[in-house]
């Protein structure tokens, strides 16, 4: 398939496919497993009140890209809205096999991680983060990441390590290769537009501001997270902090 074929509707190349599931193989996590060393906080439950209360013809209306940001830090409750409005599960299907969430996903395979970069969040110490959708918690990974190496993997653009916390999602591509094989990355690349664009309506509603990155440098934020670049790897970067 050439270079821009993936992006077309190439359901034809199911024909007399057999996918992984047709063929009874074990379905893939619905997320990555933590070893029992790994420190988990419980996040605070999403509930009415957190954000101000807005419409959502205000909410589009006023939606922009944010490149410049402020000192404030950004609450441990508007984290947690802002990862449940782009990962939170509504419900677990089957034993495992999928999970509806707030934001759509082809065949509900829902193939990303997200990772935080914090660097100021109330009641959060600087660090790198997993988010757990499934207990709605976040796993400590380790101590602040420099943002000049953020910067420097984000090729220079200089918002990337001066706000609050960077999501940082990375895919992994055979929970929806599993199910669709050859066409997946089609799929997967629409996935990850709903993904950021809840963000976006998520920030804007909690009087935050963020801008979707696609400009970066594969194997440096790759290797800033220590992804093997193929059965994981970084998709989708987007900083987040209050706008100037």
């Amino acid at each position: 398939m050439s270079e821009v074929n993936f992006l077309k509707a190439n359901w034809n190349l199911l024909d007399g496919f057999k996918s992984d599931q047709s063929k009874g193989i074990d379905h893939p996590d619905v997320q990555k497993p933590i070893d029992g060393t790994t420190s988990v906080i419980d996040l605070p439950a999403v509930q009415p009140g957190v954000i101000p209360d807005m419409s959502i013809l205000e909410v589009i209306n006023s939606r922009r890209s944010v490149r410049k940001f402020t000192d404030d830090p950004v609450s441990l409750e508007e984290l947690s809205w802002l990862l449940w409005s782009t990962q939170g599960i509504q419900k677990v299907l089957g034993d495992g096999i999928a999970t509806l969430r707030t934001v759509p996903s082809g065949g509900a395979r829902h193939p990303f991680e997200t990772y935080l970069l914090v660097n100021n969040v109330t009641d959060l110490e600087p660090g790198l983060y997993r988010y757990l959708p499934v207990d709605h918690s976040l796993a400590y990974l380790g101590g602040q990441i420099p943002p000049q190496k953020i910067i420097s993997g984000c090729l220079g653009q200089t918002f990337c390590g001066e706000c609050a916390v960077t999501f940082v999602w990375s895919v992994i591509p055979y929970r929806t290769e599993w199910r669709y094989g050859p066409v997946s990355h089609k799929i997967i690349a629409i996935d990850a537009g709903h993904l950021c664009q809840n963000l976006y309506l998520a920030c804007t509603a909690a009087g935050l501001g963020t801008c979707g990155i696609g400009a970066y440098d594969q194997e440096e934020v790759d290797s800033l997270l220590e992804f093997d670049g193929e059965t994981e790897f970084v998709v989708y970067i987007a900083p987040v902090g209050r706008g100037k």
